[in-house]
């Protein structure tokens, strides 16, 4: 009786695959929590968020399906708010600006979403969709390249 006892105090302190004899999810040794701090800027792989209305954002959110950046226009290969990059969209190689960065910028005043945000642009930086939907920060009206984003934006921060 007690070793029925212990044994089953025991086992509801192991982990559950343990407990039922399976392998662990990662067999290799690695650990089962992130041990380096998040990215504060976008990289290759990271996913994004469309926030004009263009209709090939609209179908990829809808679908559950996020872009993700395949490339950014710079030497050093890292993006943050006001730079263009390379999107992957629903099977399609698309450009983008990207509008808000999750991370702490090392800029001042230029303010931190929630969300890394996108908006498609075509080769000469024309806005595929009509309207932005997410608020844009007034650093981006600084740069003179990105005047038809701003024309379209509703809000500012």
């Amino acid at each position: 009786m007690l070793k029925q006892h212990l044994g089953s105090l025991v086992s509801s302190c192991l982990p559950r695959f343990l407990r039922v004899g399976l392998n662990p999810p990662s067999s290799s040794g690695r650990r089962w929590f992130h041990a380096s701090t998040p990215a504060l800027h976008i990289m290759r792989m990271t996913r994004l968020r469309v926030v004009d209305n263009s209709e090939l954002g609209k179908q990829a959110m809808l679908e559950g399906k996020p872009p993700k950046c395949i490339g950014i226009y710079k030497r050093v290969q890292i993006g943050n708010t006001g730079d263009r990059i390379i999107v992957a969209i629903k099977g399609q190689k698309k450009k983008a600006v990207i509008v808000g960065c999750k991370g702490k910028l090392i800029k001042p005043l230029v303010p931190r979403f929630d969300t890394n945000n996108i908006v498609l642009v075509d080769e000469d930086n024309t806005p595929l969709g009509t309207r932005i939907l997410a608020p844009i920060p007034h650093s981006l009206r600084a740069k003179g390249e990105y005047s038809k984003l701003i024309a379209i934006a509703t809000r500012f921060v």
